[in-house]
C-alpha cells in the first residue's frame, strides 16, 4: 500500500472545508494594497479543481468584489482555463501572465471574505461524502462540463441583473461538492446552474 507524502496529506486536510479555504485566502502572501490572482490561487490550492471553482464562485459572490466590472468575466476565464487542464489531467494549474497578474484590492477582498465566513461555516456542517459515484468517472466529467458552461456564461451575466450571483453560487457549490466528494451537493449545483441559465434565457427573451 502506497503512503501519502506529507504535502499530499496537508493538501487533503486543507481542502476539506469552505471556511478553511476562506482563511487561507485571507492570509494570502504579498505586499501592498493589491492581491494577484496567482497569489489567491496559490493560497487556495492548485492540486485540484475544487478549490478553484469555489474560489471563482466566492469572488463573484463576495460583496464589494464581485460587483466590480470585469470580475465575473475574469473568474469565468479562470474556470475555463482550469477545466481544460483538468480534463487533460494536469497536476498543476497554469495561467497566462495577463490573467495570473490581474489584481484585486486587498481591503475589499478581506471585507468580502469576512462577510462570507458565517455562511461558509454553516455550509460546512452539511457536507459529507455522499453519492460518491457522481464524483468519479462520467459523473465527474459531467460536473466539469457543467462548470465550463457556467463559466462561459459569466461574461453575459454581467449584463443581466442578479444572474452573476446565481453563476457564482453554482460554481461555489460545484467546487464544494468536489472538495467534500458530496454527490448531493453536486446535484444542487446542477440545479443552481440550470436555474441561472434559465433565468438568463428568460430575461433575454423578454427584452427582445
Amino acid at each position: 500500500m502506497s503512503r501519502s507524502t506529507p504535502s499530499e496529506t496537508a493538501d487533503r486536510q486543507n481542502h476539506d472545508s469552505l471556511e478553511g479555504l476562506l482563511e487561507r485566502i485571507r492570509k494570502t502572501d504579498g505586499d501592498g494594497r493589491q492581491v494577484t490572482v496567482r497569489e489567491i490561487l496559490d493560497a487556495a490550492g492548485t492540486r485540484s479543481f475544487g478549490p478553484v471553482a469555489v474560489l471563482a464562485g466566492l469572488v463573484v459572490l463576495a460583496p464589494l468584489v464581485g460587483d466590480l466590472p470585469g470580475v465575473p468575466t475574469l473568474m469565468g476565464m479562470l474556470v475555463i482555463l482550469t477545466v481544460g487542464q483538468r480534463l487533460f489531467r494536469r497536476n498543476y494549474i497554469w495561467l497566462p501572465g495577463w490573467l495570473s497578474q490581474r489584481q484585486v484590492p486587498r481591503d475589499k477582498l478581506h471585507k468580502g471574505l469576512a462577510l462570507l465566513r458565517k455562511p461558509a461555516r454553516f455550509l460546512d456542517r452539511f457536507t459529507a461524502p455522499r453519492l460518491t459515484w457522481l464524483m468519479t468517472g462520467g459523473g465527474n466529467l459531467l460536473l466539469a462540463l457543467a462548470c465550463l458552461v457556467v463559466a462561459l456564461a459569466l461574461p453575459l451575466m454581467e449584463f443581466v441583473p442578479f444572474s452573476a450571483n446565481g453563476g457564482g453560487l453554482a460554481l461555489m457549490t460545484f467546487g464544494l461538492a468536489m472538495i467534500a466528494r458530496d454527490g448531493v451537493v453536486a446535484v444542487l449545483a446542477l440545479v443552481f446552474s440550470g436555474g441561472t441559465l434559465g433565468f438568463i434565457g428568460w430575461q433575454l427573451a423578454s427584452n427582445f
